[in-house]
């Protein structure tokens, strides 16, 4: 009786044992497979941020780059204006076609506008 009893106790000693182990396996696995997908959200945020300094660097130069733009635009106006500066015009007038009448084409007076 004495050998049976230690016999059922050995069995289920083993069985607990078996038991715990293939739990830490599993918690194992699944610490390992969170701590994957902590590290890619980690890489992924890090990526993101990345990109949204570079986004805001360009945006911050293209903003720059246009006001400067426009504050030239608005000095040389200025200058034309005050007469500081001149503006040149590089126009070409259609050529009068030969052998027609030299007098100015007219039309006749259109409508007032509305």
């Amino acid at each position: 009786m004495f050998v049976g009893l230690l016999l059922v106790s050995l069995i289920v000693a083993g069985r607990l044992a078996n038991h715990y182990r293939n739990n830490a396996i599993t918690y194992k696995e699944q610490r390992d497979t969170v701590t994957h997908r902590l590290t890619l959200a980690n890489a992924t945020i890090t990526d993101m941020t990345k990109r949204q300094r570079d986004v805001a660097a360009l945006d911050e130069k293209y903003t720059k780059e246009l006001a400067d733009a426009k504050a030239e635009n608005d000095a040389l106006r200025d200058d034309v204006a005050a007469g500081r500066r001149r503006l040149y015009v590089n126009a070409t007038c259609p050529a009068v076609p030969t052998g027609k009448s030299t007098s100015t084409a007219r039309m006749d007076n259109a409508a007032s506008p509305r």
